[in-house]
């Protein structure tokens, strides 16, 4: 093994071969992703990452991409006898072009720096998740994250015109594409994106940017049944059309989690309520967009669609908004975490079906629930009190079978990883596994990439 690091010493320099365990400990948001393996590689090109493929595939050795290892299915969990490969020396944001609207970057940039990058070029990176500030650019790719502004731009897949990718045998396969439209032949972006670093390692992506919108309006609202929520996000709908950017529903078990006296931030208004809702609108009209933001929560009070509410008037109030649903780091560190999505008119019986099932078993856990509903989301939070390994399979078994009568999906956003394996069968039928596996067969015959994830 020492000659093997050796090797991969001249191909990458010394200085950027980490060997042993206590190089990396914890990562960010606690996502028990420990770095175990027994070394940890930094390329700082993509030649490098295609020559240390080639060598590793040769030797069966095992490589796990590492991103900013905030996913939450251990997608990123090393074995002792892995190398980890972190993109941390390729951060470069190449090319920014305001006239195309779009940005090429390597994959190692954070997703904060992305947004910047697009802000400083007086553009809009749409995609915008809770750890900006730590997950990477060939991570939110890889994995196909999806966010807070899905309902008007999409998850990743919809932002990505193209990238670059390295197989497991070291050919680089260069799909840089810059354009929206490019029939010519297989789209082969699509191989990689979502796929979670088990059929190649994504070193460049070329993204989609936007114009950036010049009015931003955000209320915060509440509401004493789920028949309201539904209500209130289809008057949302047709009231705000495209403007629509946000529609972010919490119920009290996470709501009250989240603010004083248990959380930390402070309600606008009672906590006395069932669910509560965040609205968000975008648009490049400043004037009339706001009256038309105004227009839309003056018929839902008329219509007693909502109990209580508040509009944020400034930039201030409306981070502090919107840092009430993004306090989610308590749940990452002490609670089963889960992201489904099933048809929003199901989600008020499958939240009763799997309190019921999980109270039946551990009759003081919290099931706190919160989520993206207005592109079918919905994140579970079970705080069971324990960590015995047989009530958290019983939690997963009711979180993952409930959803059967619903034909839901085990995974909105997060990915399967080693977490969700286990239950790809609810979602993806036999004949799709199978093409699953064979993809993965044809382009990493010796199994070396992220080995033991997805399926």
């Amino acid at each position: 093994m020492t000659n093997f690091l050796e090797q991969i010493e001249r191909l990458v320099g010394v200085k950027n071969v980490l060997v042993g365990a206590g190089d990396r400990g914890e990562r960010p948001w606690n996502t028990h992703q420990p770095f175990l393996g027994k070394a940890l590689v930094r390329p700082e090109n993509t030649q490098q990452v295609s020559d240390l493929l080639k060598l590793c595939n040769a030797q069966g050795q095992s490589v796990v991409p590492f991103g900013g290892l905030t996913n939450l299915v251990r997608a990123c969990v090393t074995t002792p006898s892995d190398i980890a490969l972190s993109f941390e020396n390729m951060k470069a944001i190449e090319d920014v072009n305001a006239t195309e609207l779009t940005m090429t970057v390597e994959a190692g940039a954070t997703l904060q720096e992305l947004q910047q990058a697009a802000e400083s070029a007086g553009l809009f990176f749409p995609v915008d998740i809770g750890s900006k500030d730590s997950c990477e650019a060939g991570g939110i790719v890889s994995t196909n994250a999806g966010g807070t502004k899905v309902i008007r731009y999409g998850m990743t897949r919809e932002a990505v015109l193209g990238l670059e990718a390295v197989l497991a045998d070291g050919t680089i396969v260069s799909s840089m594409n810059r354009y929206i439209k490019n029939n010519s032949g297989f789209d082969l972006k699509h191989l990689f994106i979502g796929s979670e670093g088990v059929l190649g390692v994504i070193t460049k992506v070329v993204f989609k940017l936007d114009v950036k919108p010049l009015s931003h309006n955000v209320a915060l609202l509440a509401v004493d049944s789920y028949s309201q929520v539904l209500e209130v996000l289809a008057e949302s709908r047709r009231h705000l059309g495209s403007m629509l950017c946000g529609f972010e529903v919490m119920w009290d078990s996470f709501y009250c989690k989240a603010t004083q006296p248990e959380g930390r931030h402070k309600s606008p208004f009672d906590r006395q309520h069932a669910i509560y809702i965040i609205i968000e609108a975008m648009g490049t009209q400043v004037e009339s967009d706001t009256t038309q933001f105004l227009s839309l929560l003056e018929i839902l009070m008329e219509n007693e669609l909502v109990v209580d509410g508040v509009m944020a008037n400034s930039d201030r109030e409306r981070d502090e908004i919107w840092a009430i649903r993004g306090e989610v780091e308590w749940l990452v560190r002490d609670a089963q975490n889960f992201d489904v999505s099933l048809r929003s008119g199901d989600v008020e019986t499958y939240i009763r079906d799997i309190e019921t099932a999980i109270h039946t078993d551990l009759p003081s856990a919290l099931v706190a629930t919160f989520g993206h509903l207005g592109d079918n989301n919905l994140h579970i939070a079970v705080l069971a009190g324990g960590d015995g390994d047989s009530d958290r399979k019983a939690v997963e078994a009711h979180i993952y079978n409930s959803l059967l009568p619903y034909q839901g999906a085990i995974s909105a956003e997060h990915g399967i990883g080693l977490e969700k394996k286990p239950f790809l069968a609810i979602t993806r039928s036999a004949s799709e596994i199978a093409l699953m596996r064979a993809l993965k067969q044809t382009v990493d015959p010796n199994n070396i990439l992220n080995p033991g994830k997805v399926i």
